[in-house]
């Protein structure tokens, strides 16, 4: 088999379908994802292990062999033609190679078209402070990030410095001056691009993802030395964000990171895609913006109640997670079965809808 040829006609069938991902493993069919559900495709034969390694090799630098060699998994990034991007994930299961490989679109799309609320747009306008997008794997979070970024690319000059692993979305230099660095092969690891990133006279600092507690110490400290800080994790809620990142701490740094975070936190953002009735995928989603009465529950310890000031700060901006979800059922956009499978708080949700 020719698996460069077939990977290309793989790919021409995820994005004929309007797919986000692309899957191969052994003894399965090759499987794309499309709004939300995984798809095989039933016409190929199902995967041998030397197809899998015949696609990794495909995938793969000779570096990128060596470190899956060693390490029996490695991230990646692949273009094929027409600068058609895949962040990539290859890795063993029952002693044999299986690949997952997520599409990154070419275009950057702005908020209104990824149906975002536009006051997003102020955490993109500010000069300095943290912001985070959070949720599970698959959620959007480097999408919304992506339109974020592009947002000050589009308006203002500012030196942008992006840490990933590995690079997903490329940008094209508009106002803005943006240096992209890809852990492992333009930089050694996340806590040496961050403390490289404070000599480097950066206005903006995207951190792909926030990993240990020395990559969140850094992205803390650099919001609050005047920059402009965005990032993600792996979280459900605000509240819980808040907790995840002070756990991370030894418990004698944890009040330092806590004073930190009261003072540099602009705001958190945790979206959910979920099936729009007339197909596809729609987000619903939380925001918490960092005032003076979250500041103060931050501070003392009282991160629970987090859920209460998102639900009586509308007025304000904050959005909250089940008002969201019930707004979504009321236009139509999505079932009442759906909203109830992503709600945190489904008792609450029943009163809304």
């Amino acid at each position: 088999m020719d698996y460069a040829a077939t990977l290309k006609k793989y790919i021409n069938v995820l994005s004929h379908e309007g797919g986000s991902d692309l899957h191969f493993s052994v003894g399965a069919h090759p499987t794309i994802r499309v709004a939300g559900s995984l798809a095989p495709m039933l016409k190929e034969p199902p995967l041998t292990s030397e197809d899998t390694l015949g696609f990794l090799k495909a995938l793969l630098t000779p570096e990128q062999e060596k470190r899956f060699a060693s390490e029996q998994e490695v991230d990646f990034a692949f273009e094929g033609e027409e600068k058609i991007r895949f962040r990539g994930n290859a890795f063993f299961q029952r002693g044999s190679i299986a690949i997952a490989l997520r599409l990154i679109p070419k275009i950057i799309r702005n908020l209104q078209e990824l149906n975002l609320p536009d006051i997003l747009t102020t955490f993109a306008r500010k000069s300095q402070g943290f912001f985070l997008v959070v949720g599970p794997v698959g959620q959007g979070k480097t999408t919304t990030l992506a339109a974020l970024i592009e947002l000050i690319n589009t308006e203002r000059m500012e030196h942008i410095v992006t840490i990933e692993d590995p690079i997903e979305y490329v940008y094209e230099p508009k106002q803005s001056l943006i240096h992209q660095r890809e852990v492992r092969i333009d930089t050694k690891d996340f806590p040496a691009a961050l403390q490289s990133a404070f000599r480097q006279d950066i206005d903006v600092l995207l951190v792909g993802e926030m990993r240990g507690p020395e990559t969140m110490a850094a992205a803390v400290t650099a919001a609050e030395t005047g920059h402009l800080v965005f990032s993600t994790l792996h979280t459900n809620n605000a509240a819980q964000t808040i907790d995840r990142i002070i756990d991370t701490f030894p418990a004698s740094q944890q009040d330092q990171i806590r004073l930190q975070l009261a003072a540099s936190l602009a705001g958190i953002f945790s979206q959910r895609l979920i099936p729009r009735i007339s197909g596809g995928l729609i987000p619903a989603y939380e925001l918490l913006i960092n005032n003076k009465a979250v500041a103060n529950l931050v501070r003392e310890k009282r991160t629970h109640e987090i859920p209460t000031v998102i639900e009586t700060s509308s007025t304000e901006g904050m959005i909250d997670m089940n008002h969201s979800l019930a707004e979504l059922v009321s236009r139509g956009e999505i079932t009442v079965e759906s909203a109830y499978q992503y709600s945190l708080n489904p008792n609450v949700l029943q009163k809304l809808l």
